[in-house]
């Protein structure tokens, strides 16, 4: 039983304490900077077009029916997130999702 543990152990310490913090409650009326990924420069760069809550940017994410590339993409173009923060950001809202929809 000790490798389950070990297993678990390494599962968790992959993702960010946000992101598992985001993924494990509802969303509500956060700010854009509670996603994995994004901190203050990029959550400024995001509201900045409009994107100011969570919601909003997981209406994003649905509009191009989850697909990962053009999210990604979609990231980079609209606030410069690097390859790391997009990737972040996108196991976030799909993390969400697979947990509240």
């Amino acid at each position: 039983m000790w490798y389950l543990q070990r297993f678990d152990s390494l599962v968790m310490s992959s993702t960010s304490q946000k992101h598992r913090n985001f993924v494990q409650e509802p969303m509500g009326e956060k700010t854009v900077s509670a996603l994995a990924g994004i901190g203050y420069v990029l959550g400024g760069r995001l509201v900045e077009r409009g994107f100011d809550k969570t919601y909003v940017v997981l209406g994003q994410y649905l509009v191009f029916k989850k697909d990962e590339q053009r999210f990604k993409k979609w990231l980079n173009d609209t606030c410069g997130a690097n390859a790391k923060q997009q990737e972040d950001c996108h196991q976030c809202i799909k993390g969400w999702c697979e947990n509240f929809l």
